[in-house]
């Protein structure tokens, strides 16, 4: 699934730069099946859905052993970290030293993730209504703030929770289209099929090698965009300390800010019911001052992003798939800190 954040308010897709390829016929019989079945997922109620989903979920938990060794390394990480300074739920503070609780925090974020996956099929029947009903905000004076006024906004989301609805919600709120960056995918018609579905609901999509100058463009046009920022797909991330531990995070949003001005938001969403939600933004600034250089001062922003990002994980450690994937280095070279008994094979 490609990689994908922004906040929108009307169409406006970047073409086929991103795939002249037709692809094969396999690929658009694929392309074809994955658009009848949104199509029918959007029409169909949602209750039985994510019924379907969870139950989905589970099973992808108890086949994919590879998947779920690297999420029980991370989310081991996010526990003890969590249990050492007091913060989220207490069942997952549990889980630093319970593997059954570590179990039972890795099976529910299975089945998060297959729920994002159906959130992603419904995308195109979501409305404004649709989310009136199901989305509370926590943080409207923030929200309001981010709006007003006018001037480029960055809103900067994570693997966590229901990420395709932030970007449903402030594209209520956006004057202009933000634009978004896409992680290109090896199957053109599917590609595009994402474009188009993403784009229906008020993205403007670029690939991610033209990604820098169209959301430089976008900002000196005085427009929002969005990024996904709690994992380095590049390569080229900055080590910054998250949940105590160096991880490689994507220096993309600060460069952004120091070259445009732009103010820098954090948002998050997080399921609190199979069909209801809470969203919350947070304003991380960007440290001024004349003695930093420019390389401290995306340092120090780095640092309080990643705060922000703990601060969202904390609340709902087990809607964060993004530990579905490396994020610390030194749990990649062999570390069994996370590593429990199910592992073993045990149950």
């Amino acid at each position: 699934m490609p990689d994908l954040v922004g906040a929108g308010s009307e169409v406006a897709v970047e073409p086929a730069r991103m795939n002249p390829v037709r692809g094969t016929a396999r690929q658009r019989a694929l392309a074809r099946a994955v658009s009848g079945a949104s199509w029918l997922a959007c029409r169909m109620p949602e209750a039985p859905l994510v019924a379907m989903a969870e139950f989905a979920g589970s099973i992808w938990y108890r086949l994919d052993r590879e998947r779920a060794a690297q999420g029980r390394r991370n989310l081991h990480r996010v526990t003890g970290w969590l249990a050492e300074h007091g913060s989220g739920p207490e069942p997952a503070r549990g889980a630093a030293t319970d593997p059954d609780a570590l179990e039972r925090l890795l099976g529910q974020a299975f089945r998060h993730q297959a729920r994002y996956y159906l959130e992603v099929a419904r995308t195109p029947g979501m409305t404004p209504e649709t989310l009136a009903r199901q989305l509370v905000v926590d943080t409207p004076d923030v929200v309001d703030e981010a709006f007003a006024g006018g001037g480029p906004v960055i809103f900067v989301g994570l693997h966590f929770g229901a990420i395709e609805l932030p970007a449903l919600y402030l594209a209520s709120r956006a004057a202009q289209p933000p634009t978004a960056p896409m992680e290109t995918i090896d199957d053109p018609p599917l590609q595009d099929y994402f474009i188009r579905s993403r784009g229906s609901v008020g993205l403007r999509i670029v690939g991610l090698r033209e990604a820098r100058r169209q959301l430089l463009d976008a900002l000196r046009r005085g427009e929002s965009v969005g990024l996904v920022a709690d994992r380095d797909l590049t390569g080229g991330g900055i080590e910054t300390k998250f949940f105590g531990a160096p991880a490689p995070l994507p220096a993309g949003p600060a460069l952004l800010a120091l070259e445009t001005g732009a103010r820098v938001y954090v948002v998050s969403v997080r399921r609190v019911g199979r069909r209801r939600y809470r969203g919350r933004l947070e304003r991380v600034p960007l440290p001024e001052g004349d003695g930093l250089s420019r390389r401290e001062r995306v340092t120090a922003f780095l640092a309080a992003e990643a705060a922000a990002f703990e601060r969202a994980i904390a609340m709902a450690p087990e809607q964060w798939w993004g530990a579905f994937f490396p994020v610390w280095p030194d749990l990649e070279k062999g570390s069994v800190r996370g590593e429990s008994r199910r592992e073993d094979g045990e149950e």
